[in-house]
């Protein structure tokens, strides 16, 4: 699993000396503190975003290179950023739950943002990240829209089923390697396809489950959907 070591302290931009990234020591889910970091946004930023980690089992945390490349596009647009660690990885409390108690976790981070902002939410996810957000974001009316990076259809001998996204009328974009041994190109067709619109189905060519040297590729395809939804 790919990382991107982070300094968890604050970080300024020198040239107006305000913070652009601080640890977040007051979130809180049922299985206890949360470990997260925010990259704040510019004051007026029309969304806050939330981003979700791959699987803790395999090695995944908030500083997933997909995750923090997502969360950097998100932040060229100005908007505030959260990521988070579910619980079990890195220094939040609890232990992993295969995706029911980490449902909980997302909720205490969007609900935690909601209160930070007080505006309408975008989230993000990559892999297990991206299963556990659509399931919790689907119809929540603070969403905006959602977008699932590295969608996985089976892996880790367990297969993920998304029946529920026709009924799910938020925005969707949905970025996808085809040579995501996770995430097979009919299977993953199949999923987009039986979704309710809008949603969007992109295939970065020759990438695998985690875009490797493709990453940019990704980044400008979510920015394409950002800036078609949200920030004409």
């Amino acid at each position: 699993m790919f990382r991107i070591t982070e300094t968890r302290s604050i970080h300024y931009d020198t040239a107006m000396d305000t913070p652009l990234l601080r640890s977040v020591d007051n979130l809180r889910g049922p299985a206890g503190r949360i470990e997260a970091l925010l990259n704040l946004g510019g004051p007026d930023a029309p969304y806050a975003v939330v981003v979700c980690h791959p699987h803790p089992l395999f090695g995944g945390t908030m500083h997933n290179k997909v995750v923090y490349h997502a969360m950097k596009t998100f932040q060229g647009f100005g908007l505030p950023v959260l990521r988070f660690n579910f619980r079990g990885a890195g220094l939040s409390e609890g232990t992993h739950d295969n995706g029911h108690g980490e449902k909980d976790d997302l909720r205490a981070a969007l609900d935690w943002m909601q209160q930070e902002y007080n505006r309408p939410l975008l989230f993000a996810g990559f892999s297990f990240g991206s299963s556990v957000g659509l399931r919790v974001c689907c119809g929540d009316p603070r969403i905006s829209g959602m977008a699932a990076l590295g969608l996985p259809v089976s892996a880790g001998g367990r297969d993920y089923h998304y029946s529920f996204l026709s009924s799910c009328s938020q925005p969707k974009l949905f970025i996808s390697g085809t040579e995501d041994r996770y995430g097979p190109r009919p299977a993953v067709e199949v999923v987009v396809a039986s979704a309710a619109p809008p949603a969007k189905l992109v295939w970065v060519e020759s990438a695998d489950h985690f875009f490797a040297g493709k990453l940019e590729q990704m980044q400008l395809a979510l920015r394409a959907w950002v800036e078609e939804h949200f920030l004409p």
